[in-house]
């Protein structure tokens, strides 16, 4: 009986993930998938957690707002579509974001005929011990990818707390193999 107990132990931290993926049209030529239990997040959800000058094409969440998948249109436009180059700068940018990061993955590659440039990882923004409620590390799992078209960059991001990822990283790169983009 005990080793019955055991197997299942897996599954309840994975059950969250397994969630069937449903598309979802974010515009005319924007076509993702996320779990069909997600919900699309309200301006307070995405103004607490990513705040910004620019609204997303998209962004949703699951039922904890805890996991988050989101599509914007990136203020930086690149006039031609070297993405050797591209893929530095994104990089740069996103070690700036964080106090540190460990990259998992990141590359050039074909997604439904669109070269994207990928990046996983873990981040890290450091906690003020001298603020209360804010004396913890953020620890996240990132999974971003970019595609340069014509004269806008998409930016397709997904995030879960780093405890979390060993549920959610296989879920991520199927939400990011599935993106189509006329």
């Amino acid at each position: 009986m005990l080793y019955k107990i055991f197997l299942l132990i897996p599954l309840l931290f994975t059950a969250p993930a397994q969630s069937k993926l449903v598309k979802v049209k974010v515009s005319e030529d924007i076509m993702i998938s996320i779990p069909k239990d997600w919900r699309p997040m309200d301006d307070l959800d995405f103004s607490e957690r990513y705040p910004s000058v620019r609204a997303p094409l998209a962004a949703f969440t699951d039922e904890d707002r805890t996991v988050d998948f989101s599509v914007n249109i990136s203020a930086t436009r690149w006039p031609d579509s070297n993405l050797e180059i591209a893929s530095k700068f994104f990089k740069s940018s996103l070690t700036n974001m964080f106090d540190r990061i460990t990259m998992v993955k990141e590359g050039i590659r074909d997604v439904n005929g669109n070269s994207f440039i990928f990046f996983e990882f873990e981040s890290r923004i450091n906690g003020n011990r001298n603020q209360l409620g804010n004396a913890d590390p953020v620890l996240k799992y990132n999974f971003v990818q970019y595609l340069i078209q014509g004269q806008r960059t998409l930016v397709f991001s997904f995030s879960c707390s780093r405890r979390d990822r060993q549920a959610w990283e296989d879920a991520a790169e199927a939400m990011m193999q599935r993106i189509k983009v006329k």
